[in-house]
């Protein structure tokens, strides 16, 4: 195998981990369940493809296979609950799997270009795990800023409706709690 061309897969994988993920479409629990069984299936019929090839070309496959089916079942919880944390486990997913295949392909080498193709390898998964972890400090920094803005757009108009007395005060202060959300 040749280190470039491994370098350059492991650097396409990276890149991919980047991406934004897309906002989760939920899924019902059948067409959940259905695609469990898709994956399963296809990693059986991927690992079965494997069975013709011999030493580290069959287990840079069985590997391969491995990834497809770990990212994709990934994947699928994360369209079933559309969950920020399975998001997050998508891009962890992707990265772990990602370190798993281009380890495996480090094995046709020997010696230094082994150890360089390895160490390639890991600092890629390295890159996208802190890409992941950069991306979910970042939506957090969001979330704190859109919870900033929304107090104190909450305090002025509690402040607008000291205005007002009896009733109407009671009612615009309810309504800026419900437009604010606070209890």
């Amino acid at each position: 195998m040749n280190p470039t061309h491994t370098l350059k897969s492991t650097l396409v994988v990276a890149a991919l981990l980047c991406m934004p993920l897309a906002q989760a479409a939920a899924l019902s629990k059948v067409e959940y369940k259905a695609a469990k069984t898709r994956i399963s299936d296809t990693y059986k019929s991927e690992k079965a493809a494997c069975a013709t090839l011999t030493a580290n070309a069959k287990d840079i496959c069985q590997e391969e296979a491995k990834a497809h089916e770990k990212v994709a079942l990934a994947e699928n919880e994360y369209s079933y609950t559309g969950k920020v944390a399975d998001a997050r486990k998508v891009a962890t997913v992707k990265a772990d799997t990602a370190y798993a295949v281009a380890k495996e392909r480090c094995d046709d080498q020997a010696g230094n270009a082994k150890d360089v193709c390895v160490k390639e390898a890991k600092a890629v998964k390295v890159k996208a795990l802190a890409d992941a972890k950069m991306n979910k400090e970042v939506s957090n920094a969001k979330q704190d800023s859109m919870d900033t803005k929304r107090d104190a757009d909450y305090k002025v108009a509690a402040e607008k409706c000291d205005a007002s007395t009896g009733d109407a005060k009671t009612n615009c202060i309810a309504a800026a709690k419900a437009k604010y959300g606070k209890n």
